[in-house]
């Protein structure tokens, strides 16, 4: 074979994780210098509020972007990202590997966090790599006495840190993280996400102080107003509806377990002795079988029959961290100022053994909501501002609920905001900007979103009726007191009628109505809300 044939034959090679993202960093939503930007500051934000929930800490935020060469004049051009916050700081043994590594951190168990693949934070520091040529700089304390800063960059083709500068200082009392990169930017181009972002950061988190300066030197506060957090999620096994085979061999590989009997309930979640058992029988195995005695066939037996038996527990909710009605309303009171708001927390569900919990919030009216329906989509917290269009939430208030229905116009001043809070949120892709439509959740959302849209309907029909009494009774105060004089001069009285009594009955039964119509909502459903409401309460 000549020159050409041995060209055309094929060669195999093996590459990296962080080589493969650095090769298709599009699928992370590093696509352009505008969206990059954003999701850096985005991916660094969302790693500091995660610490510091986790630990319980009310977050302190602090977010620069500032032009990293004052002589580059347009757009796109490089910019450093400083996020600075107040969390429990990255232990020292640690720091290279969780900031230089991709695939790898704290984020792979099973329970709630807005990171699931533990690349967000690393993918933005190897974009800005690739994109700059400069190293980013960490310092971090875990005691507010050692500060350990380092500056590294990564070996793309290895996957591991490359560790340029290392010391330890005083760290005056001061815990937390701060990551320095630089990045190729375009801010013109991305501006309106970036404080977007920020914006509805701060209505799901209203329990946080964010500080964000653009590079202009324009400095924009979210100030914490509760000091209330949710709580935090508990790390929970996996359940059987959501296991497959290769995890099932993973977990027999990994037991200590010697029969089936013991090795199910120390394994799964929620399945008790008694139910291993009988699931066991189900499936035709010997609960006193050894686990790794079981050949392909049985396994693949095994996980089938999982998916098949109905009397496994549904997961629990103990592995989420919802907001809750009273975290979630100071939030929208907060951002969004509406004249109403109602807030419904739906029971925990799950699809495909995943537990997960939808929370809406309905609002209408006040100085900040435009006409038309704005809708606020979240996923663990995690504001989502890209392909809206995709996203299972529109598709449910858009195609699958009949606003008429509920006698409230489509151009009304609405704010409609979700958020969804699972162990594994099914976004459509890496960039985690769209949730797929699974039957589990559009469910959740629709009787989620009839249940708001009943109490805004009642409410509009309360201040409909409201509005007639109003009226009716400033009819009375312009006519009444000309008919009064009219009839003093025709009955050739000195005083005229009393007609304010009149206007006091006629007051006294607007009220007893209201009280009725109040009763008939409250028997509805409860939960509407006004600003007026939640002050008193």
């Amino acid at each position: 074979m000549g020159e050409e044939g041995e060209n055309l034959k094929e060669t195999f090679s093996e590459i990296s994780p962080s080589d493969f993202f650095y090769r298709n960093r599009d699928l992370a939503g590093f696509t352009n210098p505008s969206r990059a930007l954003y999701s850096t500051v985005r991916e660094l934000v969302e790693n500091s509020l995660d610490a510091c929930e986790i630990e319980r800490i009310p977050p302190e935020i602090y977010t620069r972007i500032t032009p990293f060469d004052p002589s580059e004049n347009e757009d796109p051009r490089k910019y450093l990202v400083r996020v600075q916050d107040n969390g429990p700081g990255v232990a020292p043994d640690y720091i290279a590997e969780a900031f230089g590594k991709v695939l790898y951190g704290s984020k792979y168990k099973l329970r709630q966090s807005r990171g699931m693949f533990g690349l967000g934070g690393t993918m933005a520091i190897l974009y800005g790599q690739i994109t700059s040529n400069k190293p980013v700089k960490i310092q971090t304390s875990t005691d507010g006495i050692k500060k350990y800063s380092l500056t590294l960059m990564i070996d793309i083709e290895k996957n591991k840190p490359i560790i340029l500068d290392k010391k330890v200082d005083d760290a005056r009392k001061i815990k937390g993280t701060v990551v320095e990169v630089v990045v190729e930017g375009d801010y013109l181009r991305s501006s309106q996400k970036i404080q977007e972002y920020f914006k509805q950061t701060a209505l799901v988190v209203p329990y946080a102080n964010i500080t964000f300066v653009d590079p202009m030197g324009r400095i924009y506060n979210y100030l914490m107003t509760t000091q209330e957090m949710p709580p935090p999620p508990k790390e929970t096994l996996p359940h059987p509806y959501g296991i497959d085979v290769e995890f099932m061999r993973r977990m027999i590989r990994q037991s200590k377990e010697l029969t089936l009997s013991k090795f199910m309930p120390k394994r799964f979640h929620r399945v008790g002795a008694k139910t291993a058992i009988k699931f066991l029988q189900f499936a035709g195995l010997d609960p006193n079988r050894d686990p790794k005695s079981l050949t392909d066939e049985e396994i693949v037996n095994l996980v089938s029959s999982m998916h098949k038996f109905e009397e496994f527990l549904p997961p629990d909710a103990n592995c989420l961290s919802p907001l809750g009605e009273k975290i979630f309303s100071a939030g929208i009171i907060k951002e969004l100022a509406p004249e109403f708001f109602t807030v419904v927390v739906r029971p925990p569900s799950a699809y495909s053994g995943f537990p997960f919990i939808v929370e809406l919030a309905l609002a209408y009216g006040g100085r900040q909501l435009d006409k038309g329906i704005k809708l606020y989509r979240y996923a663990n917290r995690i504001p989502l501002l890209y392909d809206e269009a995709s996203d299972v939430a529109w598709k449910v208030i858009n195609e699958e609920i009949d606003w008429k229905r509920y006698k409230i116009p489509l151009e009304a001043p609405i704010a409609v905001v979700v958020n969804i809070s699972s162990t594994r949120i099914p976004y459509k892709t890496v960039g985690k900007e769209y949730i797929a439509d699974r039957p589990e959740i559009e469910r959740e959302l629709k009787n989620a979103l009839r249940e708001t849209l009943r109490k805004l309907s009642a409410y509009l029909s309360r201040r409909t009726s409201e509005e007639h009494e109003k009226r009716k009774i400033n009819l009375y105060m312009k006519y009444l007191p000309l008919i009064a004089g009219f009839a003093k001069e025709l009955a050739g009285e000195n005083k005229p009628p009393n007609y304010k009594r009149l206007l006091e009955q006629s007051r006294e039964e607007a009220v007893e109505e209201e009280k009725v119509n109040v009763s008939e909502e409250g028997r509805k459903g409860e939960g509407q809300k006004t600003i007026e409401d939640f002050a008193n309460s």
